[in-house]
C-alpha cells in the first residue's frame, strides 16, 4: 500500500493534496499500481488524525477510486502475488478469483475462455492498459491462451453488469490488466526458465523513470512441446507444441505538472499446433498461426488545481490468424478495432449544510470494428460502427457513506439504441472494521458479427438475433479483524438474462424467457504472522437457462487457496496453491451436431513454489505444477497437463 497520508474524505481524496508534478499526473496511478488484496476498510480517526488512503480500484468507476468507496464486487491481484506464486499465464491467476470460471481446451495455447458469475466469455470486457482487446473475428471474445503474465503489475476483476460504464461487452463484468511502468534509474532484468514438456522461456526488460519521463521495454519468448490437445487417455499420443514471442513498450512524458502524454504498445506472434475434431478431438495435423497487436495513445490535462481533468485517447486492436491443415491454409481471420474516447472529470467538496465530496465524469466514445475472413466456403468483409455516451456521479458523505449512479446510451447501425444504468452504495462503519456494499445494474450484449453472419463451414449466422439484456444485483459484507490481519468478505449475487443467445449446433438463437444465475462468493485473507500470507476463496454458482437446463462449463462449486511465506531475512520464499473445480456440465455432439449434456469430473490441482536470492541481483527459483498428477478435462475430450516441474534464474542490473 502506498504511504499516502491525505485524510480519507471520499473517492478522490488523493487528488486534493497540494498540486505538484507527482500529484496531478501520477499520484492516482502510483496508488493504483501499489494496491493489493489488503482490506480497503479505512479505520476510524479523530479530527486531528490522518487515515491512509487505502488501495485503489481502476475499473469500478470511470476514474480511479478507493476500494472502500466501491459498492461493486472487486478483486485485485498484484504483480507481487503473481511472482510469489510464479504464475506465468494470466488465466491461471484468474482461477484464484471468486466468481470466475476458466475453461481451457488442452494445453498451453489452446482456447481459454473466462466466465464471470456464469456469464458467457464474450460478455466479459477485457482491457489491457485501457485497450479493449476482444477479437471481433472470434465472437467478440478475448482468448486468454496467448496472454502471458510477464510485466503485469495488477489484475483487477469487477463482477456484475457494468454496461453503464463500458457498454455492450461488459454485461457480465470487467477484467482490467495494468502493466508495469518505468521507475527509478536505468535498470534491467533477465529471466530464463526451463522444465517439463521441453518448456523454455526467456524474458528481458529495461526500465527508467523520473518526474518528467518514464519508459519500459520488454521482450519475451516462450516455447513448449506440450501435450496432445486431444486427450491422450483416449488414444491420442501425438504432442502439440506452442510458440509465443512478444514485445511490449510503455512510455510517459510530463512536460508540465498539469499535462501528461502516454503511449503503450504490445505485439506478439504465436504458433499453436492442434488436433482435428469429429464428435470428439482426435490426433491430426492442425495448426494455428497468428499475430496480435494492441496500442494506445493518451493525453491528460488537469485544471483548477487538479479538480477538473480531461483525458483524450485513441486505441487500436488487431487479431490476425490463419488455420492450417496438413500444412495448407484452410481459412484466415482478421479482426480490427479502432476506438477514440474523451472523458472529463470534475471533483468538488461542499462544506455548507451537509459536508460531502462530489465527483462527476462524462465520457464519449466511438469505435469501428472490422472483420475480414476468407476460406474455401465463404468470404466476409464487414465493418460495424458504434458510439457511446456515459455519465457517472459519485457522492461521499461523512467519510463513511459512498453512493454512485451511472448511465450510458449506446448507438449503432444494426440495433436500437440501448440505455443502461448502475447504482452502488458502500458504508464503512467507524470503529468496527466493517464495510457493507451493494450494487444494481442493467446490461446489454449485442449479437456478434459471427453470430449474425456466420463465416465458417459448420456454422451459419442468424441475422434475426436480438441483443441480450440483463439485470443483476449483489450485496456483501466485509469484516476486518485483529487490526487488519484478517479480512473476510461474503456476498450474494443474482443476474437475470433475457433473450440469451445460445448455439444450437450450426447456428444460434435467442432463447425465449429468462435465464437465471445466482450464487455466493466468499474470500478470506489472513496474515497470522509477518512472514506468511494466506488467501482463500470459494464460489457457489447456480445457473439455468430459460429452459431450466444447467449452464455448461460453470461448476457449481469452485474454491482456491494459496499460502506465501518469507524467511531467512526475506531472502527465501516458498508457497503452495490449491485450485478445486467441482463437477460441471458440458455439451457432447454426434455426427449430425445433435447436442446432449455430459458431466465432467471434479478435479483439484496443487502447486508448490520456492525462490532464493543468491545475491541482491541474482535469484534462483523453481515450482511444481499439478503435484499429484491429477488427470482431468476442462472441456470434453481435451487433454490437460500432468505433473510438471520448472526451474530458472533471474538477474537484475
Amino acid at each position: 500500500m502506498p504511504d499516502t497520508t491525505a485524510r480519507f474524505r471520499g473517492p478522490d481524496s488523493v487528488r486534493r493534496q497540494p498540486a505538484n508534478r507527482h500529484v496531478t499526473t501520477a499520484a492516482i496511478l502510483t496508488a493504483a499500481l501499489a494496491a493489493g488484496l489488503s482490506s480497503p476498510i479505512a479505520q476510524a480517526a479523530s479530527d486531528d488524525e490522518v487515515t491512509p488512503l487505502g488501495p485503489i480500484s481502476v475499473s469500478a468507476a470511470r476514474t480511479p477510486t478507493p476500494l472502500a468507496a466501491i459498492g461493486s464486487a472487486v478483486t485485485v491481484i498484484t504483480g507481487e502475488q503473481l511472482e510469489a506464486l510464479q504464475i506465468r499465464h494470466v488465466d491461471d491467476a484468474l482461477r484464484l478469483v471468486p466468481g470466475v470460471a476458466v475453461s481451457r481446451t488442452g494445453s498451453v495455447g489452446g482456447l481459454s475462455q473466462i466466465r464471470i458469475r456464469g456469464s458467457e466469455g464474450n460478455q466479459t470486457l477485457v482491457r489491457i492498459d485501457g485497450i479493449e482487446v476482444s477479437d471481433p473475428s472470434a465472437g467478440s471474445e478475448f482468448d486468454f491462451a496467448h496472454l502471458l503474465a510477464y510485466e503485469v503489475e495488477r489484475i483487477e476483476v469487477l463482477r456484475g453488469p457494468q454496461s453503464a460504464l463500458y457498454g455492450s461487452d461488459a454485461m457480465g463484468g470487467v477484467i482490467d490488466i495494468t502493466t508495469k511502468r518505468g521507475a527509478g534509474p536505468l535498470s534491467g532484468s533477465l529471466r530464463t526458465e526451463a522444465g517439463s514438456f521441453e518448456t523454455r522461456e526467456a524474458v528481458g526488460s529495461l526500465s527508467y523513470g523520473d518526474e518528467i519521463f518514464d519508459g519500459m521495454v520488454s521482450v519475451q519468448s516462450f516455447r513448449t512441446d506440450g501435450i496432445s490437445v486431444a486427450d491422450e487417455r483416449a488414444g491420442n499420443p501425438e504432442t502439440d507444441g506452442y510458440r509465443n514471442r512478444s514485445a511490449f513498450a510503455k512510455f510517459g512524458w510530463r512536460p508540465t505538472e498539469d499535462l501528461e502524454f502516454a503511449l503503450v504498445g504490445r505485439t506478439l506472434r504465436y504458433r499453436a499446433e492442434g488436433d482435428g475434431y469429429s464428435t470428439l478431438p482426435v490426433d491430426g495435423d492442425e495448426e494455428t498461426r497468428g499475430t496480435q497487436s494492441f496500442a494506445r495513445a493518451e493525453a491528460r490535462y488537469a485544471m483548477a488545481d487538479g479538480r477538473w481533468r480531461h483525458k483524450l485517447g485513441m486505441a487500436h486492436t488487431e487479431h490476425d490468424r490463419d488455420y492450417r491443415t496438413d500444412g495448407t491454409i484452410s481459412s484466415t481471420y482478421l479482426g480490427r478495432r479502432l476506438k477514440t474516447d474523451y472523458q472529463t472529470d470534475y471533483s468538488v467538496d461542499t462544506t455548507t449544510g451537509l459536508p460531502a465530496s462530489h465527483d462527476i465524469s462524462l465520457a464519449a466514445e466511438y469505435e469501428r470494428e472490422t472483420v475480414r475472413t476468407h476460406s474455401d466456403w465463404s468470404s466476409v468483409d464487414r465493418a460495424f460502427d458504434a458510439t457511446g455516451y456515459a455519465a457517472e456521479y459519485r457522492l461521499g458523505l461523512f467519510d463513511s457513506l459512498f453512493l454512485s449512479a451511472a448511465g450510458r446510451l449506446d448507438q449503432n447501425e444494426l440495433f436500437d439504441d440501448a440505455a443502461t444504468y448502475r447504482l452502488t452504495a458502500a458504508w464503512v462503519i467507524d470503529g468496527t472494521g466493517t464495510r457493507l456494499r451493494t450494487s444494481y445494474g442493467t446490461g446489454v450484449k449485442n449479437p456478434t458479427l459471427f453470430e449474425l453472419f456466420g463465416y465458417s463451414a459448420s456454422y451459419r449466422g442468424n441475422p434475426d438475433l436480438k441483443p441480450e439484456r440483463a439485470k443483476g444485483w449483489d450485496a456483501g459484507v466485509e469484516q476486518s479483524f485483529l487490526n487488519g490481519r484478517v479480512t473476510a468478505d461474503l456476498g450474494y449475487f443474482r443476474q437475470d438474462i433475457d433473450r440469451l443467445i445460445q448455439g444450437t449446433g450450426d447456428t444460434s438463437i435467442n432463447l425465449d424467457g429468462t435465464s437465471r444465475i445466482d450464487g455466493i462468493e466468499a474470500s478470506l485473507t489472513l496474515r497470522p504472522v509477518g512472514w506468511m500470507d494466506i488467501r482463500l476463496a470459494y464460489t457457489y454458482t447456480d445457473g439455468e437457462d430459460a429452459n431450466g437446463e444447467e449452464l455448461v462449463r460453470r461448476a457449481p462449486h469452485v474454491a482456491s487457496a494459496d499460502i506465501a511465506t518469507r524467511f531467512l531475512d526475506d531472502r527465501a520464499r516458498a508457497g503452495v496453491s490449491v485450485v478445486h473445480n467441482g463437477e460441471q456440465k458440458d455439451w457432447a455432439y454426434d455426427a449430425s451436431y445433435t447436442r446432449s449434456i455430459v458431466t465432467l469430473d471434479a478435479y483439484t490441482l496443487v502447486g508448490l513454489t520456492a525462490a532464493y536470492d543468491l545475491t541482491d541481483r541474482a535469484e534462483i527459483f523453481g515450482r511444481v505444477d499439478n503435484l499429484f498428477d491429477e488427470q482431468y478435462q476442462e472441456v470434453l475430450g481435451y487433454g490437460s497437463r500432468g505433473r510438471a516441474a520448472y526451474a530458472g534464474l533471474r538477474m537484475r542490473f
